[in-house]
């Protein structure tokens, strides 16, 4: 991925505002490590630290069309680049550019083009014969996007809050499906899937079909699989959803606030190291194809030998040619940071400990009115945010309610007892993690492909474990 960094129609257009601009997208640099870029029209700069991946040669950034009056700076790639040049066969290409594209598609459509892109992006294009732009993001919100005001009426757009933090007055999460137009004054949403509505379809489920959309996902990079647990109901807490009419809305609740929590973990934790990670579970086509399947064969029916994301895991389980072992294509569930180890967890928390005092704790709700800290590992945490980001707007940015596992408030509402438990790791599910997955629930054709030998799981609180 890359930074970008876009000050549109700001009152001062000296030497001096043109210095600090850079100085902001140098903020951005760990996106972007292999080229700067800066262009000026006026009162509206376009700023870009560039991560080479397709054309590296000659793909430098901003990108322009054939006479320069639209000027184009993108954060992403766009999969389909090929096939949108060859619908463009009248326009001049300058570079090889996947993101080069974009220019030419608003010569042809003016701003009603977005959904045409496949990938994941976010970008602002600066049309020079009005002065007008357009910024949008894509449907998920993969990579991250922030908008602000300045006190003069300009508008920022950074890929980090860190580039717009301390020059803007108000600043928000660029929300993601959305397109912003100086002409119209506001957001526009251009994506409306099927599911937005979270109304069950009643398409009915077909395994090869979701076979043959795996198939059809070439990627290269580095590969992560956000949104999975979120399109096919893997969570932990899902194990207690009443029915699947409540299953497929928390579904749907839960991909639409993908952009505020795995998505910008994933792309922050790879971009702060020059990486790119792409998520092909989050391909429009393959969510649309995903959250059209009838729910029921997303509920979690231990007695039916279904574990959580059990569709997921049968479009892979080929008996001629497997993709996987069976012991790890049927494994349990389990969040990054137990599966890792609960020493992890347990040194983060005795770090908060001895950082963070009983007093501080009884007087959270006054030093942090907002999003009160409710742990003192969440109070350190809260600590470091507000060093670097203490400004009013930037709290504003980051949800808050209590989480048990990754839940949201349905787990209360689907059972009570989550509500007293404050650990957000996962084996705070302990009803889960102890009693889903009785041996004598699973088919016999995965029993046959796992493993007998019984594992050590520690559960509760360290050097606690039970024999599996």
């Amino acid at each position: 991925m890359c930074g970008i960094l876009a000050v549109l129609g700001c009152a001062d257009d000296t030497q001096g505002k043109r210095v600090r601009v850079l100085e902001l997208s140098r903020r951005l640099k760990h996106r972007g490590p292999d080229w700067s870029g800066m262009h000026q029209v006026g009162d509206c700069y376009l700023s870009h630290q560039r991560l080479a991946i397709i054309d590296p040669a000659s793909g430098d950034q901003p990108l322009y069309n054939e006479d320069k009056s639209i000027v184009v700076t993108v954060n992403g790639e766009i999969y389909n680049h090929e096939q949108l040049r060859a619908q463009l066969s009248s326009h001049t290409f300058r570079t090889g550019s996947d993101c080069e594209v974009i220019a030419h598609l608003y010569e042809e459509h003016g701003e009603n083009f977005i959904d045409m892109l496949d990938g994941v992006f976010s970008f602002v294009l600066l049309d020079t014969r009005d002065n007008s732009f357009i910024a949008a993001r894509d449907a998920i919100g993969v990579t991250p996007l922030y908008i602000g005001w300045g006190i003069d009426g300009s508008v920022w757009i950074s890929s980090e809050m860190k580039g717009l933090n301390d020059d803007c007055e108000h600043f928000e999460i660029f929300p993601p499906g959305h397109l912003y137009s100086s002409k119209q004054g506001g957001f526009k949403r251009w994506y409306n899937p099927p599911w937005f509505s979270e109304v069950i379809p009643s398409v009915p489920y077909d395994p090869l079909a979701l076979r043959k959309a795996f198939e059809k996902l070439g990627v290269k990079m580095v590969i992560s699989g956000e949104g999975s647990d979120e399109i096919f109901g893997g969570y932990l807490y899902f194990h207690k959803a009443p029915n699947k009419e409540e299953l497929h809305r928390e579904t749907c609740q839960k991909i639409k606030a993908l952009h505020q929590y795995d998505c910008l973990r994933a792309n922050k934790a790879t971009s702060a190291w020059g990486l790119e990670a792409r998520v092909p579970f989050l391909d429009k086509e393959f969510i649309n194809e995903a959250m059209s399947i009838d729910p029921e064969w997303k509920m979690i029916r231990p007695d039916l030998g279904r574990i959580e994301k059990w569709v997921l895991r049968k479009a892979f389980d080929d008996e001629e040619q497997p993709f996987l072992p069976k012991h790890i294509l049927y494994r349990q569930k389990e969040q990054f940071s137990d599966g890792v180890g609960y020493s992890w967890i347990d040194g983060l928390k005795a770090h908060a400990e001895s950082n963070v005092t009983d007093k501080m704790m009884s007087n959270a709700k006054f030093i942090y009115p907002h999003n009160t800290p409710t742990t003192k590992e969440a109070y350190c945490y809260r600590m470091i945010f507000e060093r670097f980001f203490p400004q009013n707007s930037a709290i504003l940015t980051v949800p808050g309610g209590p989480s048990v596992a990754c839940s949201t408030a349905k787990a209360v509402e689907w059972d009570a007892q989550w509500s007293g438990n404050l650990d957000p790791s996962g084996r705070a599910a302990l009803g889960v993690h102890l009693s889903a997955y009785e041996q004598e629930h699973l088919p016999a054709t995965i029993m046959a492909g796992t493993s007998k030998k019984p594992r050590m799981i520690e559960v509760a609180a360290p050097g606690i474990a039970i024999e599996s």
